[in-house]
């Protein structure tokens, strides 16, 4: 390959084994959450309610840099679920806001094994697992600066 295309070998792509992993992560991912009848998108907005416990909307979608038109659905297959409650804002009818129900509450005693079983298939000591989700929020930042 002639060097002046040397930037765009996947070798030297970080967009690339990130995007890779993931994917990867995604999939090992589902069989630990059909258990818990969730999707990964689904569990990480679970993971919001389990911490937080109420928000609304825009929160939620902020903090997970969902788009609305992607969280809506997300939220209305939750409440389906019984995971969720929705309400509009009596004082203001635009802002619909979001809690964590019972069974919600409840299910998050059977995801407790989730974390430690996927920490086990990345093969990372926990202080490489710390720097490396410390180097990811950098990026993270990093993004949304430029956004």
């Amino acid at each position: 390959m002639d060097d002046r295309y040397e930037a765009l070998r996947l070798r030297n792509q970080l967009c690339f084994p990130l995007y890779l992993c993931s994917k990867e992560l995604t999939r090992r991912y589902q069989p630990l959450l059909d258990k818990l009848n969730l999707t990964y998108t689904q569990y990480v907005v679970m993971m919001y309610f389990w911490e937080m416990g109420h928000a609304s909307a825009g929160e939620v979608s902020r903090a997970l840099l969902l788009d609305p038109s992607t969280l809506t659905p997300i939220l209305k297959k939750l409440e389906q679920k019984g995971y969720l409650a929705r309400r509009r804002d009596p004082e203001d009818m635009r802002s619909l806001s979001v809690a964590l129900t019972p069974a919600g509450e409840a299910l998050k005693e059977e995801a407790l094994a989730v974390p430690g079983r996927m920490a086990n298939c990345l093969g990372l000591s926990e202080g490489e697992a710390f720097r490396l989700g410390e180097l990811l929020g950098k990026v993270l930042n990093n993004i949304e600066k430029e956004l």
